[in-house]
């Protein structure tokens, strides 16, 4: 007898997709001195989603998104409103089906264990909705008793989670629940069979306390790619062999091992004024309907992460982005969006 469907899923980024989200950079974010510089990566972006789907971009000032669209596609929806910052992945809603219906879950947003202000932001589901930004036969749950950032967590669609203890587990998000309890808790909200949880890996530079999103992806049910490093001088050396050794640990639901492409080290990139490490990496992919986007940063190194995440999207159109302006700030591409399911938008 064939099982009943679970109550609850959370879909894989490669399911048919309604749009994804962007949250426009503005003079009253830490932006403010670099606009010049990243708006035209948030423009590129936004170019190449409506190239495949509709691209919702959130923003303080519809008239500067304008002016940085001239072009402006039709696939582009704009909702102004106040924002703190642009990482609509962390922001953004877990988009979930429940008994088949399309629903956003709106965990808090706390600035990556409160290191940021995050106020604005962590209106912006919630606002959307009302909004009706969304179909509506989309439904809104309120799960503000827990903090969840989307970067932090990678689904296969079938109930299997991969995420970072050192992210889940950190003392300001989710204290004082116990690794078990917030288990638990995921488990339930997302519909999980199981979490595969990594304990090593970090990218210097990097504000989240290691999301997954920026250390190692699943592309499809089977297979997960991840950031290797191959330079024993390195500082994430130890960190990121330690971490591909859990990986080779891991097994799919059915019991067989992931098949595993490794992701080059991005090149060592660093802050102009300061001269701390910034955290290019590129596991920080977004895939599309029939595409997949890739951070570059100008290195050697591009044309071998593109092949190698080609092999792993055979029939998906493999795009660069310069994501050199994005890592100025601490993150990169997938960090900047948030992809909904088809029958959301």
């Amino acid at each position: 007898m064939t099982p009943p469907p679970p109550r609850v899923r959370l879909p894989a980024e490669w399911e048919p997709q309604s749009g994804v989200q962007l949250t426009w950079p503005h003079a009253g974010t830490d932006w403010a001195p670099l606009l010049d510089a990243v708006t035209p990566c948030f423009a590129a972006i936004a170019r190449e989603i409506a190239r495949r789907e509709r691209c919702l971009i959130v923003c303080r000032d519809a008239e500067a998104v304008r002016r940085a669209l001239p072009d402006l596609s039709p696939q582009i929806l704009i909702c102004e409103l106040e924002t703190d910052d642009t990482w609509a992945r962390d922001h953004g809603p877990i988009s979930v089906f429940e008994e088949g219906r399309p629903c956003l879950l709106d965990f808090t947003f706390n600035g990556w264990g409160m290191k940021f202000a995050a106020g604005r932001d962590n209106l912006i589901t919630r606002e959307l909705h009302r909004r009706g930004l969304f179909l509506p036969q989309v439904a809104y749950r309120n799960r503000l008793d827990r903090v969840l950032e989307g970067g932090a967590i990678e689904s296969d669609g079938q109930g299997t989670l991969l995420t970072t203890e050192t992210c889940l587990l950190s003392v300001n998000r989710n204290d004082p629940y116990s690794k078990a309890e917030l288990e638990a808790y995921f488990k339930e909200a997302l519909g999980l069979e199981r979490i595969l949880w990594l304990r090593h890996g970090y990218l210097a530079g990097d504000d989240t306390d290691s999301h997954i999103d920026t250390l190692a992806r699943f592309c499809d049910a089977r297979t997960i790619a991840y950031v290797q490093s191959e330079d024993a001088a390195d500082e994430h050396d130890g960190a990121l062999r330690r971490m591909e050794e859990e990986l080779r640990t891991f097994r799919t639901a059915d019991g067989r091992p992931y098949t595993l492409i490794p992701l080059p080290m991005a090149d060592p990139a660093f802050d102009p004024e300061d001269g701390h490490r910034l955290p290019a990496t590129y596991a920080n992919f977004l895939i599309l309907n029939g595409a997949v986007l890739v951070p570059t940063y100008a290195s050697p190194k591009d044309a071998l992460a593109l092949n190698r995440l080609a092999r792993a999207f055979p029939d998906r159109e493999i795009t660069g982005i310069d994501c050199r302006p994005l890592i100025r700030q601490h993150g990169s591409l997938h960090c900047v969006t948030m992809q909904f399911p088809t029958r959301f938008l």
